[in-house]
């Protein structure tokens, strides 16, 4: 019998993907809604602890309050004032809407049922792929492009690993980038005594809104942003987080490193990407349970980045042309 296991299962009226490590007593349960991870469940010297600080029922992954685990396509994070322009024409993602009601985030794909094209299990590993067709011409506002996107869940030895897959399946270039927006909850107490490490260079400025400064504003080294300076491993504190760090230092394997460790039970895990930024986010502002889960975001690019020509290379996909982003979450220790 193998390790590893790959099953279908039900939470209210939502379909789930169930992968499961038997051997290190690990599971994975992923909702067709959104292709958003619900729970990751792995042992621990009390016994087995719900990393994953998600949905709480099937009435939550309905609502999605504060966007837990979402994956974020075509954009992640915010876009000023639901504007943009794209080789030179203006969008507007809200027509209609005025003043403080105007908000574009996260993308298009959180209230999706994907579809469940790949379910299987190996000596190796447990994977599943989720699909969707949904970003097309005339049914999103402001976006009349279209993308097809596949996201891969694979639970192995080393954690979980994501793989998204965007293809620009239109006749014209699209702005598009990926973001995952998953919140960890690593024991009981608040998150200030947690530890957390970033190998970032520069942190990312933002005005009152989150929306990074203009040019190179935005963009400071780390030197000058002690406050935010977490190369070093050290507790969270009373430091309220929502900031996004780039030029990003890889490991020997390519793969960069955010590190998050409750010292009181030993637990910690390590969000690995290859490219992009990190957004750390201490959940200051969500709807419950404030400050007892670390948001980290892997995203492609920045904030709206849709409306910067700094990041305009990064999220171009020409007709025909794929593009992957790979990120995935280790346990350092259980």
């Amino acid at each position: 019998m193998s390790d590893y296991l790959a099953e279908r299962d039900h939470w209210g009226p939502h379909e789930l993907a169930v992968l499961t490590d038997q051997a290190r007593g690990r599971r994975v349960r992923i909702a067709r809604r959104g292709a958003t991870l619900v729970n990751f469940e792995v042992p621990t010297r009390d016994g087995t602890h719900d990393l994953a600080d998600g949905y709480r029922d099937a009435g939550e992954l309905d609502s999605r309050p504060s966007s837990r685990f979402a994956i974020m396509v075509p954009f992640a994070n915010r876009i000023a004032d639901a504007r943009y322009s794209f080789d030179g024409e203006a969008h507007d993602l809200q027509p209609g809407v005025e003043g403080v009601q105007r908000a574009a985030r996260h993308g298009f794909v959180r209230g999706v049922d994907f579809d469940i094209t790949e379910l299987s299990a190996d000596a190796q590993a447990a994977r599943v792929t989720f699909a969707t067709q949904a970003i097309r011409p005339g049914l999103h506002p402001g976006y009349p492009f279209a993308i097809d996107l596949a996201v891969t869940y694979t639970l192995d030895a080393a954690g979980l690993a994501l793989e998204a897959q965007m293809r620009n399946v239109g006749d014209q270039a699209a702005p598009c980038f990926f973001g995952w927006h998953p919140y960890f909850k690593l024991g009981d107490s608040p998150v200030d005594s947690w530890e957390l490490q970033i190998p970032a260079d520069s942190v990312v400025r933002t005005d009152a809104d989150y929306i990074p400064l203009p040019g190179d504003a935005a963009c400071v080294d780390m030197e000058h942003e002690p406050e935010l300076d977490f190369r070093r491993a050290q507790a969270i504190g009373a430091r309220e987080l929502n900031h996004a760090y780039a030029d990003l230092r890889c490991d020997g394997d390519g793969r960069s490193r955010t590190r998050l460790r409750d010292p009181s039970r030993g637990l910690a895990i390590a969000l690995w990407q290859t490219s992009g930024v990190m957004l750390a986010f201490t959940a200051d502002t969500v709807t419950r349970d404030i400050r007892r889960s670390v948001a980290l975001e892997p995203m492609e690019s920045w904030a709206d980045a849709f409306n910067r020509p700094d990041s305009a290379a990064t999220i171009r996909l020409e007709p025909g042309a794929e593009r992957r982003f790979l990120c995935g979450v280790e346990i350092a220790s259980a």
